[in-house]
């Protein structure tokens, strides 16, 4: 797909807390549930297109949504011995949802505009740095290491400054409400900016919490 009109109007969604993910980023799902199993049957048969998007809440089997998401595409997909999907999903670009669609399938579906973000398909140069990142690295290094969460910065390093601003948002340990945040930025700029402010509200808070004790 080249463009957002090649994308469908009405998409499958995978409702999963603290997880978000961005155009042009891949990450690997571990699928067990037999609703999802299902929606990943009926997308391979399709365009194999998922709506991931964050519930607001877990308190019952059908959680309000976030408006915003992102949709991507099963790029690699296997069977596992005991009927676990293991899948690849590849992001292609954000969404709305406009509104939920009835239907008597046992996962949901919404009908979606890609619009607000139609730049998400096109490959833009940005003006950032790699060494506007060294304080975002600095920090994150540190705030990873305290909560024991091991990445291979090296590897990072190699990606397309978009990919790795957008790799780190994904990555990092925040609150289901600051992932949304930064799945929500329009532009890369903005979004290494409330990266940043995150990080500082972060270093802020275990500065103080050291003080106080």
């Amino acid at each position: 797909m080249k463009n957002i009109n090649e994308l469908p109007n009405k998409i499958s969604v995978f409702p999963l807390s603290n997880f978000i993910i961005f155009p042009n980023t891949s990450v690997p799902l571990n699928i067990f549930e037999p609703r999802y199993i299902q929606m990943v049957d009926d997308s391979m048969k399709s365009n194999r297109i998922i709506g991931m998007i964050q519930p607001k809440n877990q308190n019952n089997n059908r959680p309000e949504l976030y408006s915003i998401g992102c949709a991507g595409k099963i790029t690699s997909f296997d069977e596992t011995e005991d009927g676990r999907y293991l899948i690849v999903i590849k992001g292609i670009s954000r969404f709305k949802i406009l509104n939920e669609m009835e239907n008597k399938k046992p996962y949901r579906e919404c009908e979606v505009s890609f619009l607000p973000f139609n730049q998400d398909m096109i490959k833009n140069e940005t003006k950032i740095e790699f060494s506007d990142l060294k304080l975002i690295f600095k920090n994150l290094k540190s705030f990873f290491e305290k909560r024991g969460y091991i990445i291979n910065w090296k590897e990072l390093e190699k990606q397309t400054l978009d990919q790795t601003i957008n790799t780190l948002a994904m990555a990092s340990p925040f609150s289901l409400q600051e992932k949304q945040i930064l799945l929500e930025t329009i532009d890369i700029n903005n979004r290494k900016v409330k990266l940043e402010k995150i990080l500082s509200t972060y270093a802020y808070d275990e500065f103080d919490n050291k003080t106080i004790q």
